[in-house]
């Protein structure tokens, strides 16, 4: 066990290509994010899901990836899960970025070397969030706050943080690189078919003639 942990949400996507089915294209999605986080040092790996989407986690899990049960698929959830199991440190990222570099994941912990949080942007528009953050118990203000990663953009979680009575100056929250999320039909576009990886999706893709 090392003192960081990434996770993946298990948080239904909102959208899916026309002509591929919803529940075909959320596991393809997810099992690509979860097959280029497995392989990274010095970090471990986690799913985080409802009892709901206890069964896909299940489904796409490496043997050795545990699952942490959460009441709400929620990123304060999913943190809260990895501070009791003993991380200092976790990274909470939706499961619709298959194709995320990883070195993205190892720029989020360095920000939290004089940061509590930091927050990663969807691009290109920086809506929502692509990836949060936080050192390990997490901060009150955060656990108060409860920001999704759909919705959320870094103002919007620097400005909820200053709603909290005694939250940290908005400066607590770190801006890390962004990355595209696959929300809608112009992010496909934004697939890199130059990274390795994100097989399950590419593959999905090709069947459905959707690209």
């Amino acid at each position: 066990m090392t003192e960081r942990c990434v996770l993946v949400l298990l948080d239904p996507p909102g959208w899916a290509p026309p002509g591929v089915p919803a529940q075909a294209w959320r596991r393809a999605l997810a099992e690509d994010v979860v097959d280029l986080l497995a392989p990274l040092a010095e970090v471990d790996v986690a799913l985080a899901a409802t009892a709901a989407d206890r069964p896909l986690a299940e489904a796409i899990r490496w043997p050795t990836t545990p699952v942490y049960e959460i009441a709400a698929a929620r990123p304060v959830a999913a943190l809260a899960a990895a501070a009791q199991a003993g991380y200092r440190q976790a990274a909470v990222l939706p499961a619709d970025l298959p194709d995320l570099p990883g070195l993205l994941i190892g720029k989020l912990f360095r920000a939290l070397s004089d940061r509590a949080v930091a927050a990663a942007p969807r691009l290109p528009d920086r809506a929502d969030l692509a990836a949060l953050a936080s050192r390990l118990p997490v901060p009150e203000w955060l656990v108060t706050a409860d920001p999704a990663l759909t919705g959320t953009d870094q103002a919007g979680l620097r400005a909820a943080g200053r709603t909290v009575p005694g939250a940290p100056p908005h400066g607590d929250v770190a801006a890390c690189p962004g990355w595209h999320r696959l929300r809608g039909p112009a992010d496909l576009a934004r697939l890199d078919e130059s990274l390795e990886g994100w097989e399950a999706t590419r593959a999905l893709l090709a069947t459905g003639a959707v690209r």
